[in-house]
């Protein structure tokens, strides 16, 4: 049961927001704590450089955060009988029948083996279904054969998003259907693309928009009214930046790729959001689900789902932490047992159940790396500080 969160810790967690806000550091944020009833928020700084002051229902860009909401409307359709988490997914999405899997990752295309067995849903949730980021990517002297077919396909998943560059999802599928994968399904953790291809999954397993699924899934029955794929709102969504060595550059203005329906909307990394719709989603989870949810759904998108070997492909990306159903679990030291993920356009959520507590930090300056900048860190951890 919660106690409450400190006067003096709560100070200084507004402190510390407070102390990262400038035109040469992060524009603006909103950051949340919140333990039980008791919600404290800071909204600081303006949504552009000399633009509007940040408020408390300002929208930012969530980009990978989007990853947990995908994988609750994945396990809700799995409550309702529409699918199941041990199924192939040939049924729904033939183009992803019948896999080859390259023999090496950056070896060429037509290099390839059978795959030993289908791909399942549970391989998508987990992020365990043979194609995705990898660090070794980055760290190659050219560019990989299968990344560069996958730029040329404009399929935007080993990158980071744009909805205006993304096909319509059969077109989307196709093209990913059109890829050998990178390993065998179950071999390996692989950042990114399974998401991307539940919401095109979950689309056909409910007859309709992946959006739709969202909004009547998640969206209305938790009470996220804020977030979407898009919004004509615009003056209330923050300007994407990124940083540089004369400080913070646009990327995308309000105007600009998240002011109109996207073609595909994205599973992985496509959302919109507030502090206070994160902080509702959070609070659906910390109540076991209440009636969004099987209490059997929360618990199983919430624990490590990774086996040892699994946990070999996360390097460079998990950094201590494993995988659960979507989204990030603590498995070991003081935070154990809770859960989250971060967005790398700017955003991080982290939720503790056994301390009842939910932080939400919104920026729109991009990560330079998979690891978030400071201002997340240091924030969660005056989050932490505050709790009595």
């Amino acid at each position: 049961m919660a106690e409450g969160l400190s006067a003096d810790g709560l100070a200084h967690f507004g402190a510390v927001a407070a102390a990262h806000v400038g035109d040469e550091k992060v524009p603006g944020l909103v950051a949340l704590v919140a333990r039980g009833d008791q919600v404290r928020l800071e909204a600081l700084g303006s949504l552009s450089i000399g633009g509007a002051q940040v408020r408390r229902d300002s929208l930012f860009r969530i980009a990978s955060m989007t990853k947990p909401v995908t994988g609750a409307a994945t396990l809700a359709l799995v409550d309702e009988g529409l699918l199941n988490l041990e199924e192939p997914v040939d049924r729904l999405l033939p183009e992803l029948a019948d896999r080859r899997v390259l023999r090496r990752m950056d070896g060429p295309l037509d290099d390839t083996v059978p795959a030993i067995r289908a791909i399942t849903v549970r391989d998508l949730l987990s992020f365990t279904f043979g194609f995705g980021l990898v660090l070794e990517m980055f760290t190659a002297a050219e560019p990989w054969p299968v990344v560069t077919a996958a730029e040329d396909l404009h399929l935007r998943t080993l990158g980071p998003p744009d909805p205006v560059e993304q096909p319509d999802p059969d077109t989307w599928i196709a093209g990913l259907g059109s890829l050998p994968l990178l390993a065998q399904p179950g071999d390996r953790w692989m950042y990114n693309t399974g998401a991307s291809v539940l919401g095109v999954l979950l689309a056909r397993a409910a007859d309709m928009s992946f959006a739709d699924v969202l909004r009547t899934r998640i969206f209305e029955p938790v009470g996220m009214a804020d977030t979407a794929f898009w919004t004509s709102d615009t003056d209330r969504l923050a300007t994407s930046y990124r940083p540089s060595t004369e400080g913070p550059q646009e990327a995308d203005p309000p105007a600009g790729a998240w002011s109109r329906p996207p073609a595909f909307g994205d599973g992985g990394a496509g959302l919109l959001s507030t502090a206070d719709d994160m902080l509702a989603f959070a609070r659906m989870l910390l109540a076991r689900g209440s009636s969004v949810l099987s209490e059997h759904a929360v618990a199983a998108m919430t624990r490590d789902q990774l086996t040892p070997a699994q946990k070999e492909g996360g390097k460079g990306f998990l950094f201590g932490r494993s995988w659960g159903l979507c989204q990030s679990v603590v498995t070991e030291g003081p935070r154990k047992g809770a859960f989250g993920w971060n967005g790398g356009l700017g955003t991080s959520w982290l939720v503790d159940p056994g301390r009842d507590l939910s932080v939400v930090v919104l920026t729109q300056l991009m990560f330079e790396s998979s690891q978030p900048p400071r201002v997340h860190a240091e924030l969660q951890d005056a989050a932490y500080a505050a709790v009595t």
